[in-house]
């Protein structure tokens, strides 16, 4: 999860050496407006382009075959699907990435995890920055990470798994990842965090479900939903 346009860095794709076959799922409209463009970005889709011809293909290119005046906003990982939102005007850019600076949006995700959470519900408060040695990789450090608070809230329990739906507060680069590793629930299918049978999935289980937000014009509340697909 990356949001907002003061994340650092460009797309971590573009640091790996993994074969990039990304879905060729048609492009699902939620909503478009003269200000606004709401998409349900497919998992194993980059949001923008990686290092090199062969990472080209990503969302923002196909939003803007359709929509040339579309602008980045903010950005999911690779692997996770769900709701993405494009500005389609300078003055709607500022405004809304205003909002995920300020932390004024309300997002929502759905996970499965491994194992089953204890906790009905709770909060992770655990701060996150980039483990150099180890890049793209991030890690939990008390004395040089950025805050990063995470809201969690257990669906059901699925045989060895748990659903859950987290409410990020903060939007650092996998921090839903990684705070679900140090809880010791790791994400299925991540191919960065996750070991063993929690790595025994056919994606990233891990979906921007729904995604509230003040409109930039007039300032109206809007929310955007994807179904989730697993």
């Amino acid at each position: 999860m990356r949001d907002g346009l003061s994340a650092s860095g460009g797309d971590i794709w573009g640091e790996m050496n993994d074969v990039y076959a990304p879905p060729q799922d048609p492009l699902v409209i939620l909503h478009d407006d003269a200000q606004i463009l709401a998409v349900d970005k497919p998992a194993g889709l980059l949001s923008v382009p990686g290092k090199g011809a062969h990472l080209a293909d990503c969302l923002i290119s196909r939003v803007q075959a359709v929509f040339p005046e579309a602008l980045l906003i903010h950005r999911l990982d690779r692997d996770t699907s769900g709701v993405m939102v494009f500005a389609l005007t300078r003055a709607a850019q500022r405004h809304l990435g205003l909002q995920f600076e300020k932390r004024q949006t309300r997002k929502i995700y759905v996970a499965r995890v491994w194992g089953h959470v204890a906790e009905k519900e709770g909060v992770i408060n655990l701060p996150l920055i980039v483990d150099w040695p180890n890049r793209p990789l991030q890690h939990v450090n008390y004395e040089t990470g950025k805050e990063a608070i995470t809201e969690y809230r257990v669906q059901r329990y699925e045989d060895e798994t748990t659903r859950v739906r987290l409410m990020p507060k903060t939007g650092r680069s996998h921090q839903l990842r990684v705070h679900m590793k140090e809880l010791g629930h790791p994400i299925l299918g991540d191919p960065f965090y996750a070991s063993g049978a929690a790595l025994d999935a056919p994606r990233m289980m891990l979906h921007a479900e729904s995604l509230r937000l003040r409109h930039p014009d007039g300032g109206r509340g809007m929310e955007f939903r994807a179904k989730c697909p697993f």
